[in-house]
């Protein structure tokens, strides 16, 4: 064989070897992506079967739970169940609700104390509790160049959900949270509302059995927070919600349980109706003159000042009657939250 036949058959060698390496490479991502869609399959299964058999128990559970700084106790022995279900925890700001949110989520260890989830410790299973989860805090980051779907596209791939399934996941929650029509206008334009949407949004993209949201509403109109409560309640069908605020009306008509937190601890829980009946003083409505507006004041629990002619009309919480011409009225949810915290609903901002 001549040497240029020599170089030639060699070249068409190493080009088929190459060829052949090739489609080698080719034929392993395809067998990776196969097995890689089946593991997915199984694993869809796994939870399927798990859902189906009844294996998931959704039992959140909170044993004697303390968070100390600096001598201290944020979270002081705080203990509560929580199934399938919406759950609001009440309090003034700085009762202890972001601390103990914080440890929900695995952000925060306790300094004692267990949580877990179906009888096993959520800081022990780490990732595996994380992936059931879905968080909402109060200030949340996004790029504000960002369209949101964009950033829900983003967030999707730092949660490790496959680009095919988040795509068809990030248009449905657009569609459910009221953003498709903008989902393609960048972040910084919206209002205080649709960035609490998208916000919703993102804790949902993995379709999480516990949803927690601290202080949702916060800073939103009155229209924008009816909207943001009724979202709340259409989600929360076979997960378990927690809804942190100190707004007495976020909760008051959602809440299948309400959990009143003061100084840290559970105060008391129960449904609404429950917690108003258990208020042991009465509400009373009363007529003064304007002389006698800052005795009552001063002197009684007062959740309402209504100014009339010659005077105001008062709504008091009192054992006794406070005036010979106090009538007796129904307790609201509103006035169980003054008897508790000995202040309105909403007074300051909460930082712990």
């Amino acid at each position: 064989m001549y040497p240029l036949d020599r170089y030639l058959v060699n070249a068409y060698s190493e080009q088929c070897y190459l060829f052949y390496g090739f489609c080698s490479y080719l034929a392993c991502c395809t067998s990776c992506i196969i097995l890689w869609d089946w593991l997915y399959y199984l694993a869809g299964l796994e939870e399927m079967e798990a859902t189906l058999g009844g294996e998931t128990l959704m039992d959140l559970k909170i044993s004697n739970l303390v968070k100390e700084f600096n001598g201290l106790k944020a979270v002081n022995n705080f203990s509560f169940q929580m199934n399938c279900g919406v759950y609001g925890l009440l309090g003034i700001n700085g009762a202890g609700k972001t601390t103990l949110m914080r440890m929900l989520t695995t952000l925060m260890k306790p300094t004692s104390g267990t949580i877990t989830w179906d009888g096993e410790d959520i800081f022990t299973m780490d990732g595996r509790y994380r992936k059931l989860l879905g968080y909402l805090p109060q200030d949340f980051g996004y790029y504000p160049d960002f369209s949101v779907y964009d950033y829900l596209m983003y967030i999707a791939t730092l949660k490790g959900i496959r680009p095919a399934v988040a795509k068809q996941r990030v248009t449905e929650l657009l569609k459910q949270v009221g953003l498709l029509k903008v989902q393609h206008k960048k972040m910084k334009t919206f209002s205080g509302g649709m960035k609490r949407r998208a916000g919703i949004a993102q804790a949902m993209l993995n379709d999480p059995k516990i949803l927690i949201l601290d202080e949702p509403t916060a800073g939103l109109d009155p229209s924008e927070r009816i909207r943001f409560r009724n979202l709340i309640s259409e989600l929360s069908e076979d997960r378990i919600v927690l809804l942190s605020t100190h707004i007495v009306s976020d909760i008051e008509y959602i809440a299948n349980e309400i959990l009143l937190m003061k100084d840290g601890q559970l105060v008391i829980s129960g449904t609404s109706d429950d917690i108003i009946e258990s208020m042991p003083e009465s509400v009373w409505i009363c007529r003064v003159s304007k002389s006698s507006i800052d005795f009552c004041l001063k002197n009684f629990k007062v959740s309402n000042v209504k100014t009339i002619p010659g005077g105001a009309e008062i709504r008091i919480i009192s054992r006794k009657q406070p005036t010979e011409n106090a009538i007796r009225i129904d307790a609201t949810l509103e006035d169980v939250f003054l008897y508790y915290f000995g202040e309105r609903a909403g007074d300051n901002d909460d930082t712990v």
